[in-house]
């Protein structure tokens, strides 16, 4: 398959292209999507303040001549964004997000070969958010086409590098996701007391 054709696929139809083969996309959980869209609160709240914006993982983008990734988020800057009519964006994102999912194919994919693609792509950060192991980890694109962590860290307010004005509460991440947690194990133990 080619790029374009990739491009051109209905939306129903998933999957990311690997060397010229639809290959499946992640197997998202609840945890996964809560983090995305906290995410997605934040970055959109910021990039709009820059006139910029925000796409969704159905964002088709090319990272190579017979690649193309679909990253959690992505963050096109003022001046850098895909015309809007565009199926498949060939202008690489100023930063890429991927949320960690558990099964260990999933890892990675999001750690090891997607770092490549974005690199080769030109993308110059790429943030990797891990919410089983609560870490995030920025990446900074190199002049050698390779990238270089620039933050790592777990809790706590974050200075973003790259992104100028921009603070992630982490802290505040952590615990919407504990507040789910604690919401969802409340049911479980109503119903065993009744049952009882």
């Amino acid at each position: 398959m080619t790029l374009v054709e990739w491009g051109n696929l209905d939306e129903d139809i998933e999957g990311e292209l690997v060397d010229g083969i639809l290959e499946d996309e992640e197997m998202a959980t609840f945890l996964h999507e809560i983090v995305v869209m906290w995410l997605a609160r934040t970055l959109g709240a910021w990039a709009r303040r820059r006139h910029g914006y925000l796409a969704g993982s159905e964002a088709k983008i090319a990272v190579g001549l017979r690649r193309g990734r679909k990253p959690d988020l992505s963050v096109y800057l003022r001046g850098k964004a895909p015309a809007l009519m565009d199926t498949l964006v060939r202008t690489p994102p100023h930063l890429v997000v991927e949320v960690v999912s558990p099964r260990p194919r999933d890892a990675r994919r999001d750690r090891v070969e997607k770092i490549g693609d974005y690199a080769r792509a030109g993308i110059r950060y790429y943030w990797i958010l891990d919410p089983q192991l609560r870490t995030l980890e920025i990446l900074q694109l190199e002049s050698s086409a390779c990238y270089r962590v620039v933050r790592a860290c777990s809790r706590g307010s974050v200075r973003v590098p790259g992104a100028i004005g921009l603070v992630l509460n982490l802290d505040e991440l952590w615990a919407e996701v504990d507040e789910a947690d604690r919401q969802q194990a409340r049911p479980g133990r109503r119903s065993r007391k009744r049952a009882r």
